[in-house]
């Protein structure tokens, strides 16, 4: 055994704070001469560091698992039979806590990496299905709509023009549900945009959704903010600036009223 391999034990329970007495001193004579084995004693409290660190922070590089395996081998294979140690000798009971320490460090660090991929893929999982629901339901909400037997159905037609775009507005005056469809729409102005006005029996249309046409003339505006129970006689169409307006600011280019 060289001078290096019979302080290899001792390195690793100096690193852990578990080296006493007189092993503690002549080790520490020993440091004091050699450099090379200084560097293994900041070897090792490196890797027990970064261990320690893992359990609450990033995984540690892999490097410092391994050396701390290959430390835990080193001592296994070099340790003396029990038979073989000197009465008071008892150093071979610290090292078997130190091996079993670091086991117990090693497994731990495995456990909490596998319960944090476990409770992400969980949190992932939640996310997905509430969506999947949450867009379920709006289509059951719209289907209800176009269906319900008491839903206004009212076509808009152009009111200074010969009837080339269309609009059909499905009202449901009891919840203030709104679909509207539009198809044939002329192109806007830049930073214009259409808005879709609630006409009720008395008093100021009520905006009911802005709106810009596709390359095709083709528009929706599904469920805009409106209350409930508020009675439509007809709906109109202005062109408004890009955020809307609170009240039309232009002649309606479409109109409908109900029957």
């Amino acid at each position: 055994m060289n001078g290096h391999e019979q302080f290899a034990e001792d390195l690793a329970l100096h690193a852990m704070h578990a080296l006493e007495g007189s092993d503690l001193a002549a080790l520490e004579a020993h440091l004091a001469q050699c450099a090379t084995c200084r560097s293994e004693l900041e070897s090792c409290r490196g890797d027990l560091a970064l261990l320690a660190l893992s359990t609450s922070g990033p995984k540690p590089p892999l490097r410092a698992r391994e050396r701390l395996l290959r430390t835990i081998a080193a001592e296994k294979a070099s340790a003396r039979p029990w038979h073989m140690l000197a009465p008071h000798d008892t150093r071979w009971l610290s090292g078997l806590a130190w091996v079993g320490a670091a086991a117990m460090l090693l497994l731990a660090v495995a456990l909490w990496q596998e319960n944090g991929t476990l409770k992400q893929s969980l949190a992932e999982l939640r996310v997905s299905v509430g969506s999947d629901q949450a867009e379920l339901q709006r289509v059951r909400e719209t289907l209800a709509a176009l269906s319900a037997p008491e839903a206004q159905h009212i076509t808009l037609v152009a009111a200074q023009q010969k009837a080339q775009p269309q609009g059909r507005a499905i009202y449901l005056r009891a919840s203030g549900r709104l679909i509207f469809l539009a198809s044939g729409m002329p192109a806007l102005p830049p930073q214009k945009a259409y808005e879709l006005w609630l006409l009720p029996l008395t008093g100021n249309p009520v905006p009911a959704g802005v709106f810009k046409p596709d390359a095709r003339g083709s528009a929706t505006v599904v469920n805009p903010p409106l209350p409930a129970g508020l009675e439509a006689k007809g709906f109109a169409i202005t062109v408004e600036p890009e955020a809307g307006s609170a009240l039309p600011t232009s002649t309606p280019s479409m109109v409908g009223l109900g029957s």
